[in-house]
């Protein structure tokens, strides 16, 4: 969508199918992403949506089988990852591409101590001493905020609690220096207050290091103070993309305002919202706009045709036939109309 020479990451047209024995799914269909040097990309939905396909893409570690990339491609700092060897994508891995995984207990090996798992991956893009790495390590512990590094350096997963596999992990993508820093639900079955913890340490590192981060999540809510711009995803597709103001205060499309509408309201006495049905099943993706089932406000032509992006801004784009010259006039519900007031007030007294 945008002609940007600044950019650390750019997807074009990148299609992702798994062929299981049920069928083919379709788990993402031909989308489009930029991330800027030293910005943050948020990529919000659903689970299933295809944010975990499309991050994984980025490494080339979608499973294969029976993952397949079947088209587009993948360009980081203007080399094509789909197309890259073997050794020269070792090299990259963990190197100038760290990734954050969604459970901290699966990714770190339980056999070996914390410590060791943190200095191995720097021995392996660095020539320098074990001393040294270890060195590293150590402040790589102590930059998150592991209590007592020297002493937890000699401790295993399992003697770690969630939060602090969680900061294990982060110390460890970050301790190669990345250029970019996928987080894929970095703070998932974490409390609040060790969820906030670790949101403020990925941005203070991102400021400091002059991170890009891609950040994914299915709560619009953690990357409110998070993001630059926001990709939406749906059923495979990004449905809506534009700057955090953009998609938090003029959002467009229908399943924005109910992933919006859906975030808890302290200040209201109001039922949380929850979208109803279910997304589709990728096997058989419907015909037309893969969200009219769940959208009250479907027109015919949305079990028909799959929308287009139509352009809000030079920086918002919105995939849905509300949009079109000739669709009946359609405002997003009033209930979100005054959210959205009370979250600009809140930002305008901060």
């Amino acid at each position: 969508m945008e002609d940007n020479k600044n950019l650390i990451l750019d997807i074009k047209d990148l299609v992702i199918h798994y062929e299981t024995d049920d069928g083919v799914v379709e788990a993402v269909n031909g989308i489009d992403i930029q991330l800027e040097h030293g910005k943050t990309l948020g990529l919000v939905g659903e689970t299933g949506s295809g944010k975990t396909t499309t991050a994984l893409s980025i490494l080339r570690l979608v499973p294969d089988p029976p993952g397949v990339i079947k088209n587009g491609s993948i360009l980081l700092d203007g080399k094509d990852i789909l197309n890259m060897p073997q050794k020269e994508l070792e090299a990259i891995r963990g190197n100038t591409v760290s990734m954050i995984f969604q459970d901290p207990m699966t990714s770190l090996n339980p056999l070996f101590k914390i410590g060791d798992q943190i200095t191995e991956a720097i021995l392996t893009h660095h020539k320098i001493k074990k001393e040294d790495a270890k060195k590293r390590a150590l402040e790589m512990l102590k930059l998150v905020g592991i209590p007592s590094p020297e002493k937890r350096f000699h401790s295993y997963p399992h003697e770690f609690s969630g939060g602090m596999r969680q900061r294990a992990m982060i110390a460890m993508a970050l301790s190669c220096e990345p250029e970019l820093l996928i987080a894929d639900e970095p703070t998932t079955a974490l409390d609040v207050t060790i969820q906030a913890k670790i949101l403020d340490e990925i941005k203070s590192i991102k400021k400091s290091q002059g991170l890009s981060v891609i950040f994914i999540t299915h709560d619009l809510g953690v990357v409110a103070n998070m993001a630059d711009r926001i990709c939406v995803m749906y059923a495979g597709k990004i449905v809506e993309v534009g700057t955090a103001e953009e998609i938090f205060y003029s959002p467009a499309h229908p399943y924005t305002w109910a992933l919006l509408s859906s975030m808890p309201d302290l200040e209201t006495k109001e039922r949380l919202f929850s979208i109803p049905g279910t997304p589709p099943n990728m096997i058989f993706p419907p015909k037309g706009d893969a969200f009219a089932e769940r959208n009250q406000y479907a027109m015919a032509v949305d079990y028909e045709e799959q929308p287009p992006f139509f352009k809000l801004s030079d920086t918002h784009y919105a995939a849905t036939w509300l949009l079109h010259p000739n669709a009946p006039k359609v405002e997003m519900p009033e209930t979100l109309k005054n959210r959205i007031a009370r979250m600009k007030q809140k930002r305008e007294e901060v």
